[in-house]
């Protein structure tokens, strides 16, 4: 009776530590969320942790490829010393699952951008974006940004 008790016990602690677990699209969301911080931030050693450390990671950036995360974080150092803030719509984000370890991330966005003492340009975009899970965590592979035509 006493090893049923305590069998009965187990499980229902461990019931709800399986409800609370985070689900792909929870974890994809935290990274997503923690990067445009990082990004509004101009934090570079934390947009570098979450850039996929390869040189096939892939940035287009102002119609061009941007290829490996050395040079997407020199293009970046570049532009946070001018205007760069990202505001993405929350009720629209979206993250599809492409494999137990692979994610897309759908997010429209503003990108207001400028250089050091222009008035900054506000750019609407479909920010497409690619994760992989690596052993320490969500990792971003690409971002491709696709500009929407004014309206």
């Amino acid at each position: 009776m006493k090893g049923i008790l305590t069998l009965a016990v187990m499980i229902a602690v461990a019931i709800p530590g399986l409800a609370r677990a985070a689900t792909m699209e929870d974890e994809v969301r935290a990274v997503f969320d923690k990067y445009i911080a990082a990004q509004n931030a101009h934090d570079l050693r934390t947009v570098q942790a979450l850039l996929v450390d390869s040189p096939d990671f892939l940035w287009i950036s102002r119609g061009k490829p941007v290829w490996g995360r050395d040079a997407a974080l020199r293009s970046l150092e570049e532009r946070y010393k001018g205007t760069w803030h990202i505001d993405f719509d929350r009720k629209e984000f979206r993250v599809i699952s492409v494999s137990r370890r692979v994610a897309q991330v759908y997010a429209p966005t503003q990108l207001t951008v400028g250089e050091p003492g222009a008035e900054p340009a506000k750019n609407r975009l479909y920010i497409n974006l690619m994760m992989v899970k690596k052993p320490e965590g969500w990792r971003i592979t690409s971002i491709l940004p696709i500009l929407v035509p004014p309206q």
